[in-house]
């Protein structure tokens, strides 16, 4: 009876760490989030929109502003959070008192029941705005407010840009920040790459495409090309995903900060409202997109790339465009546009049950 105790014991000890090993060589749900945006009139509530995360296997979230409402629902959730300082905030923060304010009210309050991953100190802030000037300062203060609070081996704090920095992105490996942002950036990389932590980019091929389709074929933006479009050193890129990532990578090495790790803090593909914006594409381009980060970039192959999808819902607030509108992977009644696989076991179907992910797609190339 004591060696078939043993001998239970022993296999219930192996069957745990075999579900652990296969929770960690599960690299979708490892490495994807997806962004929560509250602009819409029609969104369900936090608590709803938690329980979405949670049922669809959805295990990192990107949190524009510290709503408390959101904090409360993410209590006791296991889902890793990128929680975002507000572009009017940025002021404020610069200084000390305020920073340690901040940090205190919205971090440490929750901690260690919300698993905060990032804080994003602002979000594609132009070099050029009058905030800009607030930057280094709120980042320099929130990290130090997180670092006080003994927690800055578990929260990085960073900031989050848009590819307008880069002025040379062709090929990637010639990829340079413009000339006139260098005194803004430089300073905050260098920060970054002293507190060891990594850059956060939004990088959206939609707009690259749309904005120069004689030169980009829509193919080459949805990784749907079937062979590489672009040879660079050797490399081959299939995708336009993989180039402007290497581009930054590129910049990053010849600002001085090579060893810098980029997270893609927001990509997406729009359903309605633009040039070659529809529901097929949109489909392609994110479930494709979920496959292909678990691959690295020809310059850095072999590294999942921590993506964050944008967005959860289709948010009939946002200004701009009409196309602005229309990110979502859900619509506000919480019904998927797509189908998606983020891990576990779960898909999310979209409403025609014959939709099955593939779709023929006209190249220009």
């Amino acid at each position: 009876m004591q060696t078939m105790a043993i001998f239970s014991t022993s296999m219930a000890a192996m069957l745990l760490l075999l579900g652990l090993f296969a929770a960690n060589l599960d690299p979708t749900a490892a490495q994807i989030g997806v962004c929560y945006g509250m602009l819409g009139n029609n969104l369900p509530n936090s608590w709803e929109v938690i329980q979405l995360y949670k049922s669809n296997n959805i295990r990192r979230l990107r949190l524009y502003d510290p709503n408390q409402q959101a904090l409360q629902a993410l209590r006791g959730s296991n889902i890793e959070v990128m929680l975002g300082v507000p572009n009017d905030q940025l002021q404020n923060l610069a200084d000390p008192s305020k920073a340690r304010s901040w940090v205190q009210s919205n971090v440490v309050a929750y901690w260690p029941s919300v698993r905060f991953r990032y804080i994003a100190v602002g979000n594609e802030v132009p070099h050029s705005s009058w905030l800009a000037q607030f930057v280094l300062p709120a980042l320099v203060n929130v990290f130090n407010a997180v670092r006080s609070a003994g927690l800055e081996s578990q929260i990085k704090v960073s900031i989050a840009i848009d590819m307008t920095l880069i002025g040379v992105s062709y090929p990637p490996s010639a990829g340079a920040f413009r000339g006139d942002v260098r005194s803004y950036l430089d300073p905050i990389i260098g920060h970054l790459a002293w507190a060891r932590t990594p850059l956060l980019a939004n990088i959206y091929t939609y707009f690259s495409y749309s904005g120069n389709p004689r030169d980009i074929s829509l193919p080459y933006a949805l990784f749907t090309s079937p062979s590489p479009v672009v040879w660079d050193q050797g490399r081959g890129y299939q995708n336009l995903f993989d180039a402007m990532l290497d581009s930054l990578y590129s910049a990053l090495e010849k600002a001085g900060q090579g060893g810098l790790e980029v997270v893609v803090s927001e990509s997406g593909w729009p359903s309605a409202g633009g040039f070659e914006t529809s529901i097929d594409n949109a489909a392609t381009y994110l479930s494709n997109l979920i496959r292909h980060v678990q691959g690295g970039t020809p310059k850095r192959p072999g590294k999942a790339i921590e993506t964050y999808l944008f967005a959860l819902f289709d948010e009939n607030s946002k200004p701009g465009p009409e196309l602005e509108r229309h990110f979502g992977l859900f619509s506000p009644n919480k019904q998927p546009k797509y189908q998606l696989h983020f891990g576990g076991g779960r898909h999310w179907d979209i409403a025609s049950e014959e939709y099955n992910g593939t779709f023929p797609l006209k190249s220009d190339m």
